[in-house]
């Protein structure tokens, strides 16, 4: 029941709120705060947890402030990762996303059409124009997520961290907000076909500034994040 559960909701998920970020993308509706592509993506991470059985549990929401941008950095250990970040991050909120998703049919396209933001990690030159381009609408008041460690883990452990969050971060000059994910893992590893029902908790860490920072900050900024992190994981 759970896989025919997952198997029906996604497309009609995935149909229903892309369909609506790519018919407004066709017909030149910018991006607004609230607008169709901020409610497309929290709506479809709503309907999949939801339909899903999946519980979403914020601790440290206090932290997540919708008045200013920053940069969320977050571990990623399970495909639910995304439908719960989407489901609870306030205010304009953008995913950095790996250029292979755009091969994804209606994904790619809606994520392209919403304005997440598109990373070549193959092309060096072209992965720091997209940062300095992301820096821009970051310092705009839209707020970016990244997964910090790249890819997702396959085994559920912290990974270390790439350099690339903390250059966009630094390049926009707004804070870094570490968020660590517990939980997905367990509803639904790298290749599981389906999730199960159960809780995924996300703790908001305390934001880490890089006011007066410059580029050659970024391996510091990174650690320091990473230690964070640790803590929001391994409670």
């Amino acid at each position: 029941m759970q896989a025919l559960r997952y198997f029906v909701s996604f497309p009609l998920c995935l149909l229903r709120s892309g369909g609506a970020a790519i018919l407004a993308g066709l017909l030149g509706v910018k991006s607004r705060r609230g607008g169709v592509y901020d409610r497309a993506g929290r709506l479809f991470g709503k309907r999949l947890c939801d339909f899903n059985g999946v519980r979403v549990v914020v601790e440290g929401r206090e932290r997540l402030r919708d008045d200013r941008p920053c940069v969320y950095v977050a571990n990623h250990v399970s495909f639910i990762d995304i439908w719960a970040l989407l489901r609870e991050l306030p205010g304009t909120v953008r995913f950095v996303f790996k250029k292979e998703l755009l091969e994804v049919p209606i994904f790619g396209r809606a994520l392209v059409s919403a304005g997440h933001i598109r990373i070549d990690r193959q092309n060096r030159a072209a992965a720091f124009a997209a940062y300095d381009a992301a820096a821009a609408t970051i310092r705009a008041g839209t707020s970016a997520v990244v997964f910090a460690e790249g890819t997702r883990s396959r085994d559920g452990k912290l990974q270390p961290f790439k350099k690339g969050p903390f250059v966009l971060a630094l390049a926009a000059q707004v804070p870094v907000v570490p968020i660590g994910i517990s939980g997905s893992y367990e509803l639904m590893p790298p290749g599981a076909r389906y999730p199960r029902r159960g809780t995924v908790t996300l703790r908001v860490g305390p934001e880490l500034s890089t006011a007066g920072l410059v580029h050659e900050d970024r391996e510091q900024l990174a650690a320091r994040a990473h230690e964070v992190m640790r803590g929001l994981v391994l409670p």
